[in-house]
Parts: structure tokens; sequence; C-alpha cells
């Protein structure tokens, strides 16, 4: 859900003002899925893996969709400094 519940009808435990971003483990097969992401940068150049890593990035952001989640997964990748 992109906005928030909120009004008499809808009790305190739907209404979200934080977003949604799962950091616990939610992959069926982890292991597989890094293997694939490994091999999908198999022979390219350095800066051909970077651009594919961007252009998935840009992909699950539109699949994800929702900016509050985008904006907290953000945060948490940032490194700090």
């Amino acid at each position: 859900m992109t906005k928030p519940l909120s009004g008499p009808r809808w009790p305190a435990r739907w209404r979200w003002s934080e977003p949604m971003l799962t950091l616990t483990p939610n992959l069926s097969n982890p292991d597989e899925s890094y293997a694939r992401l490994i091999a999908a940068h198999e022979e390219l150049s350095e800066a051909e893996s970077h651009a594919m890593n961007a252009r998935l990035v840009l992909i699950l952001m539109n699949h994800i969709g929702d900016e509050r989640v985008l904006a907290a997964a953000m945060a948490v990748a940032r490194p700090e400094r």
C-alpha cells in the first residue's frame, strides 16, 4: 500500500506511517539468487558491470514503486561517513 490508511474506520494497527521495508531474509533460495547475479556479470567489463547494476537497480525501483520504501532502502544501504 502506497498511502497510509487513516480515519476512524481504520484501526491504528492498520495505519502505516513508516515504509514497509523488509530487512529480514526473504528469498526462497538466496544462494541460487546470488549465483544468478554473479553469473549475469560474467564476461562483462567493469564499466558494463556497473551499467548493468545501475539498470537492475532502476528496474527494481520501478517494480517496488513506493517512494518511501525506496528512500528507506537507500538510507539503509548508504555507508555512514
